[in-house]
């Protein structure tokens, strides 16, 4: 059985993708009870001119076009970074069971770190959530991101 790391390296695998179309590194796994993989997705909302086009939701869209479901009930997704406010409220609605996310978002997080949507009792769903699995890694990805960037 795969662990959580495990999938975060398949995060980590769809972050690369990103940075290859100069995106932000992030990258997004979703897998159902049965620990099939049923949406992927990374950054692309330079490229597909839509400012929703986050890891996440892409992801999101794949997993409920596969479950034929809106509700993604049973699930957890595995994200590089921190989602932001607007993932993380995708999250929720989605009906996301577990979140796991590597590097935290001190300027945006969505999940504990500016924001904590995730455990906020006035919603009406909550989401498990585990952070930190390959921080340094997911850390490390957009930090020398953005250092490129900079350089250039």
């Amino acid at each position: 059985m795969k662990t959580d790391a495990d999938y975060m390296q398949l995060a980590i695998n769809e972050a690369q993708k990103a940075a290859l179309m100069d995106e932000v590194p992030v990258g997004a796994i979703i897998i159902d009870d049965m620990n099939k993989i049923i949406g992927t997705g990374y950054n692309q909302p330079i490229s597909l001119n839509d400012p929703t086009a986050h890891a996440e939701i892409l992801a999101l869209r794949m997993a409920a076009q596969n479950l034929n479901n809106y509700r993604l009930l049973n699930t957890t997704i595995y994200v590089t970074l921190e989602p932001c406010i607007m993932c993380m409220s995708a999250i929720i609605h989605a009906r996301v069971k577990r979140l796991v996310f590597g590097a935290k978002d001190p300027k945006g997080g969505g999940a504990g770190s500016f924001y904590d949507l995730a455990s906020d009792k006035r919603l009406n769903h909550n989401v498990k959530t585990d952070s930190g699995i390959l921080s340094y890694e997911t850390s490390n990805i957009i930090k020398n991101f953005f250092k490129n960037k900079r350089s250039k």
